[in-house]
């Protein structure tokens, strides 16, 4: 709510506020429609944007406003050093052993680009941003979407099978498999239990290692 009420001086956030309210309007789904039909349509209050960014966030749901404002609350955390990334034992040796085999490393997620790389910058091993050469968010393409990943090879100048996808999302190894990647489907403590199909399951990047 805070960095909402930021938008009357601060351009950027004013025009992710628009962004999220052009969105919103775009959403199909009964329930926010039937939301944006109690507010104020052509200018919600704060107020009203943040129960519809919240039932987002309930509903594991997408936007890339979202994720933006995301990015900014995040940005105040982790300069501040209240927000610290963990990460896994095994990710960040796995991840010099791939570069040091001359292996690109990218980075998908339905987070903002400036999210992600925040992220990586405050891990509790440090800043790991370094590891990455590319990085793709939303407004590349869904994450369910086939395409998606087309675009990402063609951003990356290689070919499909050429690209191994790692995720924790099987509708995400489903999409990625269909554009013609490698996929694997990981599982960590804490995840919820699915199903991964026809995608190798792995439980630690270091079965990944020869």
């Amino acid at each position: 709510m805070q960095t909402l009420e930021r938008g009357t001086n601060e351009p950027r956030i004013a025009n992710i506020i628009q962004e999220a309210i052009d969105e919103w309007h775009q959403d199909l789904d009964p329930s926010c429609q039937q939301m944006l039909s109690k507010a104020d349509q052509r200018s919600p209050s704060n107020a009203q944007l943040a129960e519809y960014l919240n039932h987002l966030i309930k509903s594991d749901r997408k936007s890339s406003a979202l994720k933006e404002l995301q990015g900014i609350i995040w940005k105040q955390g982790y300069e501040s050093s209240e927000l610290k990334t963990p990460l896994f034992d095994d990710v960040l040796p796995s991840l010099n052993a791939w570069i040091q085999k001359g292996i690109t490393l990218a980075v998908y997620s339905s987070g903002s680009i400036q999210a992600q790389k925040l992220l990586y910058m405050h891990t509790k091993q440090g800043n790991i941003s370094d590891r990455f050469s590319h990085w793709f968010d939303t407004r590349t393409g869904q994450k369910l979407k086939t395409k998606s990943y087309r675009k990402i090879c063609q951003s990356l100048n290689t070919t499909e099978k050429s690209v191994l996808f790692i995720s924790d999302h099987p509708g995400e190894c489903d999409a990625a498999h269909s554009a013609g990647l490698r996929t694997n489907f990981c599982y960590r403590p804490g995840n919820p239990h699915q199903n991964p199909g026809q995608h190798r399951l792995i439980q630690s990047f270091r079965e990944l290692m020869p």
